[in-house]
């Protein structure tokens, strides 16, 4: 009989410890669904039997590229979960572009974004002056280009927690650029792929439609009648509508989670891919695919790993052939 109040306390301390196990698997579960952002609502039943021997509550199946302290409180690491309305930046860079590079980083990191610098000249120690260098990622792959990197290093499943991927040349002047507001508009007219438009004095231009209409908060298509190209409101795809360029495309999370799985895996220079984005739209690609004209970039046309003009066009050629009216649909 004298053990019988022992006997009570090791129950009690037992189902608490069952209680406490339970109450932490679900709400790890709840954690698990709340950050699935693919819309994987059966991810545990179609989970590879290659992790069948796992526990049903431990698996992770997605990540992030957030930087992580070595050191953290436990009610701190909870905090820092929340990832929303968060983007990400992700740029192939050289070290003969750090100006204009660290303009660019300037303008993205106070606005929520994390920052990825893709070194294609092998070149990080040059880098590490800069205020905000410690707090990006930085990748080395000597003489890669901006597909390869993405292709291996942004898997849809490691940038799920980010609204909007920005996918971007080095080249870039955003003297013109807000990316909060950019990101609202493309969020407010549901523009699952983007760009940001060109300038008009920008130093080449391939493509007409990514031309800044100055009249514009963006625009879906153009018209134009010049050489072989008739764009008209029968256009369907590119390069008259459903188009943006390889040089700063923006991409929603479930648009490249499309485009991720379209990008070859040997593809390089990337020549080409911009005429097949229109098939991630998530939808009608003359809706969901527009141009950005109220923030624009400059395109300074800088050519990078032996790069060729390939396909560009001057921008005084363009205006002496053909005048161009652009449509919000």
């Amino acid at each position: 009989m004298k053990q019988l109040p022992f006997m009570a306390v090791v129950c009690t301390v037992m189902l608490f410890i069952v209680y406490r196990t339970t109450k932490y698997q679900y709400h790890q579960e709840e954690i698990d669904k709340k950050w699935s952002l693919w819309g994987k609502a059966e991810a545990y039943l179609t989970t590879s039997q290659k992790l069948k021997g796992l526990p049903r509550g431990i698996i992770q199946d997605s990540s992030d590229l957030e930087l992580r302290p070595l050191w953290l409180r436990s009610n701190s690491r909870s905090k820092s979960r929340d990832y929303s309305n968060r983007n990400l930046l992700a740029i192939p860079v050289g070290i003969k572009q750090k100006h204009n590079v660290n303009a660019m980083v300037q303008k993205f990191l106070p606005e929520n974004f994390t920052i990825i610098l893709f070194h294609y000249d092998g070149n990080v120690d040059g880098w590490w002056n800069l205020d905000w260098s410690s707090k990006a990622i930085h990748i080395v792959a000597q003489n890669q280009t901006k597909w390869w990197f993405a292709k291996r290093f942004l898997h849809p499943d490691i940038v799920s927690i980010y609204d909007y991927i920005f996918l971007w040349d080095e080249d870039l002047g955003v003297e013109h650029f807000s990316p909060s507001r950019y990101v609202k508009i493309v969020k407010e007219e549901g523009l699952e792929i983007s760009q940001p438009a060109l300038d008009p004095n920008s130093t080449e231009i391939h493509h007409r439609i990514t031309v800044r209409a100055r009249n514009k908060k963006f625009h879906r298509r153009v018209y134009e009648r010049r050489g072989s190209t008739r764009c008209s409101d029968a256009s369907e795809g590119p390069p008259c509508t459903g188009f943006v360029e390889g040089m700063a495309p923006v991409f929603s999370r479930s648009a490249w989670y499309c485009t991720w799985h379209l990008i070859q895996n040997d593809l390089v220079h990337g020549w080409g891919m911009d005429m097949k984005l229109g098939y991630c739209a998530q939808g009608d690609r003359t809706k969901k695919v527009g141009v950005v004209d109220s923030q624009y970039v400059v395109h300074k046309g800088i050519q990078t790993l032996g790069g060729s003009d390939h396909g560009a066009t001057k921008v005084s050629k363009l205006k002496k052939t053909t005048t161009v009216k652009f449509l919000v649909t």
